[in-house]
């Protein structure tokens, strides 16, 4: 999806609750030569804009004037399958001096806002325009290195830390599933219980860009996996299968929306063509072969708005009621909230939605949160979304029926 209108992007802008930065004005420089590195960098005799980091991504840089450099965004497949151009770039300078960073978009438009951090923790809007196709921020390079990217940065690694902290001290398994194509781990969150025979899968990350899913996928799951007296219920009666991050290459490489093959990998979950979706299919077959049942599955994406992507009732599917139950009491418990639910199939798409549905016969949710959703909105909707969707599945309605 793409933000494409100016005043739409600025009106999403004012719902960041984000911490700003301020930067020390020092002497001006100017440099005066620009060497072009092979890692998609730009050099010169005073400033430094560089890619060396997981999730970095500018695809050219040229200096065009005094202080003055252009950025181009290109995708790895071309035309893109879907426009999410990212980028994430250092700046930093050995003396201080203001540049100017205009960025393109080869062949698309800007859909991603510029935001700026010291720490790659946390993260500010940095100011820009945008005129046409053209993106320009003006920057005060300084000896302090400072990250702009089109969403906060979570990279592999975060996804160890975080899942590491979240099992420690729990029965909860954390290992590895499997090998991505360059032979990163593919990772896998459990909670089983020896006398539990459904399960319910969480999936994230297919995407590189789309970082309000993520940004959803850690509370939704952390309250799954909490110590509440609901969650304990739940899991005496659900087994939890958590993939995270099912694309660790095309996350560390910057991609925009494929696998390290070029492949959009939720348009591979008919052809499992991919390693990637090959060894979660195989390993959830091995699943229903030892005689556990696939009951529900949610997979986290980002796109401009909110919007839970469903499967139509009249699908198939068992408890076909079930999601429309579960999203309407979502409804009613977030008065400030609107649950968009957009019923919809396409066999031959390839996507982790259909492939659980036609697969397992049960219902799946692409389940997207906005480019630009107040990051505290996030979470309130995720914590809620969980505890609804436990209390759903636990009770005894009738989901057969409206």
């Amino acid at each position: 999806m793409i933000l494409i209108a100016i005043k739409t992007m600025k009106k999403h802008l004012l719902n960041y609750s984000l911490l700003l930065i301020s930067f020390l004005l020092l002497s001006c420089a100017s440099t005066t030569s620009v060497e072009k590195q092979a890692n998609k960098s730009c050099v010169s005799a005073n400033v430094k804009i560089t890619t060396d980091f997981a999730t970095g991504r500018m695809d050219e840089c040229t200096l065009i004037g005094e202080n003055e450099y252009l950025i181009t965004l290109i995708p790895e497949n071309i035309p893109p399958i879907n426009s999410s151009p990212w980028y994430a770039f250092k700046i930093q300078a050995k003396q201080a001096t203001d540049i100017r960073i205009i960025m393109k978009v080869q062949g698309d438009v800007h859909r991603y806002p510029p935001k700026i951090s010291t720490d790659a923790k946390k993260w500010a809007l940095q100011k820009y325009r945008l005129k046409g196709e053209r993106l320009t921020m003006d920057i005060k390079a300084t000896t302090t290195p400072v990250i702009i990217a089109g969403q906060e940065i979570i990279n592999n690694q975060y996804y160890v830390d975080w899942a590491n902290k979240l099992s420690q001290g729990t029965d909860f398994t954390y290992q590895e599933l499997g090998k991505s194509t360059q032979g990163r781990s593919i990772d896998k969150i459990e909670s089983r219980n020896k006398n539990a025979k459904e399960w319910i899968v969480i999936l994230g990350r297919q995407h590189p860009p789309e970082i309000t899913g993520a940004l959803a996928l850690f509370p939704f799951v952390e309250t799954l996996l909490a110590d509440s007296p609901l969650a304990k219920k739940f899991r005496e009666k659900y087994n939890i299968l958590v993939l995270p991050n099912i694309n660790p290459d095309g996350v560390h490489a910057g991609n925009w929306r494929s696998n390290a093959n070029g492949i959009d990998l939720n348009r591979d979950w008919n052809d499992f063509s991919q390693v990637e979706t090959r060894q979660i299919n195989h390993y959830l077959e091995q699943l229903v072969a030892q005689g556990q049942k696939i009951k529900f599955a949610v997979d986290f994406h980002s796109t401009r708005s909110d919007v839970f992507y469903t499967m139509p009732v009249d699908y198939g599917v068992e408890q076909p009621y079930l999601v429309k139950h579960w999203l309407g009491d979502l409804d009613k418990q977030m008065p400030d909230f609107t649950v968009k639910q957009k019923p919809g199939n396409n066999p031959d798409a390839g996507v982790s939605k259909q492939y659980f549905s036609d697969k397992f016969g049960v219902h799946a949710i692409t389940y997207e949160m906005g480019d630009n959703t107040d990051r505290y909105q996030i979470k309130r909707i995720a914590y809620n979304a969980a505890n609804t969707l436990m209390a759903t599945l636990l009770s005894d309605v009738n989901h057969n029926k409206p």
